[in-house]
C-alpha cells in the first residue's frame, strides 16, 4: 500500500506533573523520571522503548479527523480506518539522557514536560476510499447546486428563466485535497464550508445578462432566414431555428452546429445540381440524360458557419448561399444558353451563344478500340492556353508515351480538352473508333482559333454519345 509521509510539530506543553518525589539515587536511570510527559502523554517510569510504543499507539488509536459540513453536520475519519501511524524520532533518548545528566529531578517544580516533533504516515488508498464514502460526497441526500438558466426548447413556447437552486453539492476534488491536507498535518478538524468546497451559485434569476440572453433567444423565435436560388426561395422559420438554440458562453446565443449542418445538407440535396442527372437536348434534337461535376454545389462547411452567425443576430434576412461550384443559371438548364456541345456519336462540336449555334466543326474523340473513349458528362472549361506541349504517360526510360505540340489548348476534364491536331488530315466519321485520340477532342487547325477566341474559363462543355 502506498503511504504518504508527513510531519507535525506541537506547541509548547503546559501540563504540570503531579507525581511523588523520589531521590535520584533510588531511581532507575534506564527509565524516565516519574511524572515525565511528552506532548501531554505521560511516559514517567517507562523505558525509552516502552515510551516510544505508548506514544505511537496513543496517536494511532486516538487520532480522529472531524469533517465539519454545512448545516452543523459532522462526519469523523478515524486513524484506524486509514492506517494512520506515528513514528517517534530519537528525541526520547535525548530526553532520558538529559534527565540523567541533571540529577533526575521530579516533582511539581521539576521541568519534566517535553514537546517533540514526530513523523506520521497514512495509507493513501484507504484515505481516498474513506473520503469517497463520506455522505457529503456520495450520500443520497445531496442536492446539486444549480445556477439559474434558460429553459429548454419546447415547441410553440417562449424561453423562460428557471431559478437557481441552492444545494449542498461539493467540489469533490477540492474537498478531497482539503481533507488530505488536514490529515497530513495532523489536524483534528477541517471545515468544508470555510475551505470553499461547496458549489457556489454564480448566476441568479435576476442576472441581467441571463435576462438579455432570454430576450435574444425569444427574438430568434420570430426571425426568418430566406435563402435565394435565382427566382426560387427557401425560408428557414424561427420555429425551426428555436429548436437549435442553446445557451452559449459569455451571454451569447449558442447554435447547435449539428442541426445547422443538417439543414445545410438538406438544402444542398434540394438545390445542388453538380453531380446530378440532367436532361440535355442535343443538336440533333434528342434528349439524353447526363451527369458531371458542372453545376451548383453549396459550400456546406462555410455556409453552416454563416448560418450560425446570422441566427446569433436574431434579425430576419435574405441570403444567397456560398457556393463551392457555380453554374450559369438557377433555371433549367443550369448550363444556360452559352456552352460547347461535343457530339461523339456524330463526331461534331458545336458552340452555342444565346441558345444558337455560332461555331461548329467536325472532330475526332477518344480511341474506342484502345479504351480511350472520351467520357460523357457535363463539365466546365478549366482554363485555356496557347502554344502547349501535350504529353502522355512517362516511360521507364524517361521518355513520354507521346509529345504533341498544339497551338490552342482548352482542358475541361483533367487532362482531357479541346485542341487543334495538325497531324490529322481528316476529321469526323468513324476515325475515333479505331484511330482516335487518347481522350481529347481533336479539331481542324483552320477552325480551332475561332473557337478558342470565344471560350472562357467556366463555360460548360457537354459531351455525349
Amino acid at each position: 500500500m502506498k503511504k504518504r509521509a508527513v510531519f507535525r510539530t506541537l506547541g509548547a506543553a503546559s501540563v504540570l506533573t503531579m507525581a511523588l518525589h523520589f531521590s535520584a539515587a533510588a531511581d532507575d536511570a534506564s527509565r524516565f523520571v516519574a511524572g515525565t510527559d511528552v506532548n501531554g502523554i505521560v511516559i514517567g517510569g517507562l523505558t525509552e522503548a516502552e515510551a516510544r510504543m505508548k506514544l505511537e499507539q496513543s496517536y494511532a488509536s486516538g487520532y480522529k479527523l472531524t469533517i465539519k459540513e454545512r448545516n452543523g453536520k459532522r462526519e469523523i475519519i478515524n486513524g484506524t480506518e486509514i492506517g494512520y501511524h506515528v513514528e517517534i524520532p530519537s528525541n526520547l533518548q535525548e530526553i532520558l539522557s538529559q534527565q540523567n545528566d541533571t540529577g533526575r529531578k521530579s516533582g511539581p517544580s521539576a521541568a519534566n514536560s517535553y514537546t517533540i516533533s514526530w513523523g506520521a504516515s497514512y495509507d493513501e488508498t484507504l484515505l481516498t476510499a474513506r473520503i469517497q464514502s463520506l455522505e457529503c460526497i456520495s450520500g443520497e441526500e445531496i442536492t446539486k447546486t444549480q445556477n439559474a438558466r434558460i429553459s429548454d426548447y419546447q415547441e410553440g413556447q417562449p424561453f423562460t428563466i428557471i431559478a437557481e437552486v441552492q444545494g449542498n453539492s461539493l467540489d469533490a476534488a477540492r474537498a478531497e485535497a482539503l481533507i488530505k491536507a488536514a490529515a497530513a498535518s495532523g489536524q483534528s478538524e477541517v471545515d468544508l464550508e470555510a475551505g470553499g468546497c461547496y458549489d457556489p451559485i454564480q448566476v441568479t434569476k435576476e442576472d441581467a445578462a441571463l435576462k438579455a440572453l432570454a430576450d435574444r433567444m425569444n427574438a430568434c423565435r420570430t426571425m426568418e432566414i430566406t435563402y435565394t436560388f435565382g427566382e426560387k426561395t427557401q425560408v428557414l422559420t424561427g420555429g425551426e431555428i428555436a429548436g437549435w438554440l442553446v445557451c452559449g458562453e459569455n451571454g451569447q446565443i449558442g447554435v447547435d452546429r449539428d442541426k445547422a449542418a443538417a439543414y445545410l445538407a438538406w438544402l444542398a440535396a434540394s438545390y445542388d445540381t453538380a453531380g446530378t442527372a440532367r436532361m440535355f437536348r442535343t443538336a440533333a434534337g434528342t434528349d439524353v440524360p447526363l451527369t458531371g461535376p458542372y453545376g451548383w454545389r453549396i459550400d456546406q462547411a462555410a455556409e453552416t458557419e454563416a448560418l450560425m452567425a446570422m441566427i446569433q443576430t436574431g434579425q430576419s434576412q435574405s441570403r444567397e448561399p456560398q457556393y463551392a461550384a457555380a453554374a450559369a443559371s438557377h433555371t433549367e438548364p443550369d448550363w444556360g444558353t452559352a456552352y460547347v456541345e461535343v457530339d461523339m456519336g456524330n463526331q461534331h462540336v458545336y458552340l452555342y451563344k444565346e441558345g444558337a449555334v455560332v461555331w461548329d466543326a467536325p472532330c475526332v474523340t477518344g480511341n474506342v478500340a484502345k479504351g480511350y473513349t472520351t467520357p460523357e458528362g457535363i463539365y466546365g472549361l478549366t482554363y485555356k492556353q496557347t502554344d502547349r506541349i501535350l504529353r502522355g504517360a512517362k516511360q521507364a526510360d524517361g521518355s513520354y508515351e507521346y509529345e504533341s505540340h498544339v497551338n490552342f489548348w482548352m482542358p475541361f476534364n483533367g487532362g482531357i480538352g479541346l485542341h487543334d491536331a495538325d497531324w490529322r488530315g481528316k476529321f469526323g466519321g468513324t476515325i475515333y473508333q479505331y484511330a482516335g485520340s487518347h481522350g481529347c477532342i481533336n479539331l481542324p487547325p483552320s477552325q480551332t482559333q475561332a473557337l478558342y477566341d470565344q471560350l472562357y474559363a467556366g463555360i460548360p462543355v457537354i459531351c455525349h454519345n
